[in-house]
């Protein structure tokens, strides 16, 4: 399966989240918390509204989509 496309606003706020090692990638709802607190207000919303995907995205990657 392919990585999962995401803005890069949200790719940065799960990367931040990711490097801090606060918690298990797999754990989101902490995941969106510390997106958020770490003032990704947009990858924080992304975790929330799309379960399914944050989910395949975690197990199979994440990329950034392409810029218009």
């Amino acid at each position: 399966m392919a990585k999962v496309k995401v803005p890069k606003a949200v790719l940065d706020g799960l990367e931040a989240v990711r490097r801090s090692g606060l918690t298990n990638m797999l754990d989101r709802p902490v995941v969106a918390q510390l997106a958020e607190e770490f003032g990704f207000e947009e990858a924080a919303r992304w975790i929330r509204t799309r379960h399914k995907l944050y989910a395949i995205g975690v197990f199979h990657g994440f990329a950034a989509e392409e810029e218009k």
